[in-house]
Parts: C-alpha cells; sequence; structure tokens
C-alpha cells in the first residue's frame, strides 16, 4: 500500500445540485478542478456532512465518485456513513470499485447518543480497510458527543494497517494537547489533520495539513495558514486567523453547525462558483439577512469572486 499523502489542504467539497435538487455534475467538476488547481491541496474529501453525503441516494453517491476520480488526480476521499460494520465495508468497496482511494470514517451514529462498545470502532476500520480496500482516516468527533473515542482507542486504530492519517476535531484543548503527542509519539507516520474549522488557529502548530469544510471557499488563505503553522510562525499565522475571522463567524459561529454548510454554498455562488445555493432537506435556507451578512464577511476579509475559471472548466 502506498499511503496517501495528505500534508496540506484536504477540502471537503460541498455537493453542487440543480434547481430541480438532481446532481449537478458539471458544477462539482468545476469546483473540484478549481480547488485542484491549487498545488497543496492533496486530495478532496467528499459525501460527508459538508457535501450533503447522507442526503444521497447509493447511486448518486458513486456517481459523485466517479466524476470525481475522472476529473482530477488528486485522491479521492469517500465518507463512509452506513450503519453496521457489514453496511461499512460494503459502502466502502462499492466507493473503492467507483474510484476512491480513502475512507473517512464515520461513527455509527447510534454511538452520538448511546456511546460506543470497547472494541467496536477498531472491527469498524479494519473491516472498511480489508474488505472494503479504502484507507482509512480516524475521525475524531467532539468531545461534547458520545462518538468521540478514547486515547486507548484512538492508538488501536492508528496502529492498524491500512490507517493513514486522523482528521481529530475534538474540541477539547486539555484532550488534544495530551492525546495529539501521544498518537505522535506512537505513530510518527500518521499523518494528524485538523478539522476545528470554526477555531483553526490553536491547532495550527502541531498538524501536517487540514481537512476542512472551509478549504471550499478560501483555499488560498488555509494554504498559507497551513505554512505559517508548519514554519510555527505564529505572527503570521495570526494575521491570516484575523484575516478570516469575519468568514468564520459568518458561516460557522452560527446557531447549528449543520448551518455551515448552507453558508459554504453561499459562499461559493458569491465567489461565482455556484450559480445558485440550492441545498437538500433536512437543510434549510438562512434567510435573505444572513446572505447578505456572509457575503459582506467575505468582503471584509477581501475574498472577492474567482476570475479566473480556466482551471475549472
Amino acid at each position: 500500500m502506498q499511503p496517501m499523502d495528505l500534508r496540506g489542504l484536504n477540502p471537503a467539497p460541498v455537493t453542487a445540485f440543480n434547481k430541480d435538487g438532481s446532481l449537478d455534475i458539471e458544477a462539482n467538476v468545476r469546483i473540484a478542478k478549481w480547488l485542484t488547481s491549487f498545488d497543496d491541496v492533496k486530495s478532496l474529501v467528499i459525501l460527508g456532512h459538508a457535501g450533503e453525503g447522507t442526503f444521497l441516494t447509493t447511486e448518486e453517491r458513486l456517481e459523485l465518485i466517479r466524476a470525481y476520480k475522472d476529473a482530477v488526480d488528486v485522491p479521492i476521499i469517500a465518507g463512509i456513513t452506513g450503519e453496521g460494520t457489514k453496511v461499512a465495508a460494503e459502502e466502502a468497496k462499492r466507493s473503492f470499485d467507483a474510484g476512491a482511494t480513502g475512507a473517512l470514517v464515520y461513527p455509527n451514529h447510534g454511538w452520538l447518543r448511546f456511546g460506543f462498545q470497547k472494541g467496536a470502532p477498531q472491527d469498524r476500520y479494519k473491516a472498511i480497510y480489508e474488505e472494503g480496500g479504502l484507507q482509512t482516516i480516524l475521525f475524531q468527533y467532539p468531545a461534547a458527543t458520545k462518538a468521540n473515542y478514547d486515547l486507548d482507542t484512538q492508538l488501536e486504530i492508528a496502529a492498524q494497517e491500512g490507517c493513514v492519517a486522523t482528521k481529530n476535531g475534538v474540541r477539547d484543548m486539555k484532550r488534544w494537547y495530551v492525546e495529539i503527542p501521544a498518537l505522535k509519539e506512537a505513530q510518527p507516520d500518521l499523518q494528524v489533520l485538523s478539522c476545528h474549522d470554526e477555531w483553526l488557529l490553536p491547532t495550527m502548530f502541531d498538524v501536517d495539513g487540514l481537512l476542512v469544510g472551509y478549504g471550499n471557499i478560501a483555499p488560498e488563505l488555509l494554504i498559507d495558514l497551513i505554512h505559517a503553522g508548519k514554519a510555527q510562525d505564529y505572527t503570521a499565522a495570526r494575521a491570516i486567523f484575523e484575516r478570516l475571522l469575519p468568514v468564520t463567524r459568518a458561516v460557522y459561529h452560527r446557531g447549528s453547525h449543520m448551518e455551515g454548510t448552507v453558508a459554504l454554498k453561499i459562499g461559493l455562488r458569491h465567489r461565482g462558483l455556484l450559480d445558485h445555493a440550492t441545498i437538500r432537506e433536512p437543510l434549510k435556507d438562512l434567510g435573505e439577512a444572513a446572505e447578505r451578512e456572509i457575503e459582506a464577511a467575505f468582503e471584509a476579509a477581501g475574498i472577492g469572486r474567482v476570475e479566473n475559471l480556466m482551471a475549472a472548466e
């Protein structure tokens, strides 16, 4: 196995729809080509929360994987969300056959409420790699949920063959400052990726890259932020963070993190990459006032329209 190199920006693109709610393959490909025109974009992570992945049919999910695979020359990482280990392994196999290289492994959603039994997450990851054929990314959910993994569970998953990275969104800095060093010490080759979209700065100095929905709308600045973090240049990182802060607040400091997906589409429309911000239920429109607020935040941050879409055609 040649591990995926994720040391950079790994955007989680939205899924573009036509106004009638069907998949807009042309628009999805345009976004994919634009994102991968940046050298520091290492993969595209689709079919997760930002991509409304659980709102798509099985065939739509596979159609998107095939379209991305045909359009760009970076690994395609599919969100694997199916309940049950066998279901997830079969979902992974279908995704692999369609052209995916990696799996962002979501926990069983029942675990969010009830927690998990010891050993169950390890078996889920093992099956997705051994039966499904996809390299895996250890996904650490927020500490506020019951689907986040204790350190021993993380260490056991990270030690499995096929696990190449962790996407850490624990959102508890007491745990971050203990658990990330422990993972690095135990598995030096494990790539550490932050997904703290709403407050990235505290994590930027400990990571190999980012795996974020935020990568849709401001890849240029997030790439600069990654470079500043790797250089341990706090002053530069802080300046980029402050410039992004109006957008961060407008997109992610909302009543529900799910609203961030809607806001991402509004941002992409503002940048000229989408013609409209069509979403699927159960997502809801944010309303005209929120749309104007989001657009004003982009203007305040100096993030304008993408003038040259040649790479996205």
